[in-house]
């Protein structure tokens, strides 16, 4: 994989990457199947599972700080349920989305793993660590937020999702079915000079019918009753001029779990991709102070 120069597209700079590892699929027992990449490191370096965000893949989200990450550590992403090649179940739940993090661990052979999220892997990743504390050794949450439903503006467009969702039915699980049954079973690989075609690629695998009941799900996610008994190592990177997800709020969640360190970065909520040289030094600094602490 090479990333030796950049591209700006208007406002945006994308790393210009011309290969990206390939995967498999994991069969994860009692649970279904979904997209793996498992990047060695060195060796007994650290463990992170990456969890990527809402309406996209785990290769679409990571892709920029793959090289930069396993210079240290061995690396671990999937595509979550419903999204991508990821699990397809009657339901999205966020519990179980927590529950596949350990399962794609125990078929891997990992036991204790720093899970680093983004938005709703970062939602993921606290639910991990409060579900499974004997797994998670630490945490790295970037534009990550512990509760969604606050100003009236949150309830208003959570509860219009849940609505939806329930007038729906099974309707959006049917037609998200029919795309992910329609897709080939590994992504297409990177074309040199492709790098625009094939992350479009990824974005269209996942289906924009998902998103009715994932989005009403995510509304309900509140941590504030357990966000400060969690006793990892953590670090926060805060996307300080992210419109989705309030900056207040990120820095709220870092000071409610004892320990944490702070990292800003000065971009969006799209910065894993669309400010990736902004965004991924950054990453590293969070990623190095939680392992220094492991």
């Amino acid at each position: 994989m090479g990333t030796d120069r950049s591209v700006r597209t208007g406002p945006f700079v994308v790393p210009a990457i011309d290969e990206i590892p390939g995967g498999r699929l994991l069969e994860l027992p009692g649970r279904g199947r979904t997209y793996v990449v498992d990047i060695p490191g060195p060796a007994d370096a650290p463990t992170l599972i990456l969890l990527h965000g809402t309406a996209c893949t785990a290769m679409l989200n990571w892709f920029p700080a793959l090289d930069t990450l396993a210079e240290h550590y061995r690396i671990v992403l999937f595509d979550q349920r419903w999204h991508g090649r990821g699990i397809r179940s009657e339901r999205f739940r966020l519990d179980d989305c927590a529950d596949d993090v350990v399962a794609v661990a125990d078929a891997l052979g990992v036991d204790r793993f720093v899970c680093v999220g983004y938005s709703l892997g970062g939602v993921v990743s606290l639910l991990t660590a409060h579900r499974h504390p004997d797994r998670v050794a630490g945490l790295v949450l970037c534009a990550t937020p512990y509760r969604f439903q606050e100003k009236w503006r949150e309830r208003a467009f959570h509860r219009g999702f849940a609505a939806m969702s329930n007038t729906l039915g099974d309707y959006p699980y049917q037609r998200a079915g029919r795309l992910a049954g329609a897709l080939p079973e590994l992504p297409a690989a990177l074309v040199p000079g492709q790098l625009r075609r094939w992350a479009m690629g990824e974005f269209r695998s996942t289906s924009g019918w998902a998103m009715t009941p994932i989005l009403a799900e995510i509304g309900t996610f509140d941590a504030t009753e357990w966000l400060s008994s969690l006793r990892v190592p953590t670090a926060v990177v805060i996307t300080t001029k992210d419109k989705a997800i309030p900056v207040y709020r990120q820095i709220e969640m870092a000071a409610s779990i004892p320990g944490t360190s702070i990292h800003p970065v000065a971009a969006g909520h799209t910065a894993c991709a669309f400010a990736a040289d902004r965004f991924v030094p950054v990453l590293d600094e969070a990623c190095a102070a939680v392992a220094a602490r492991l």
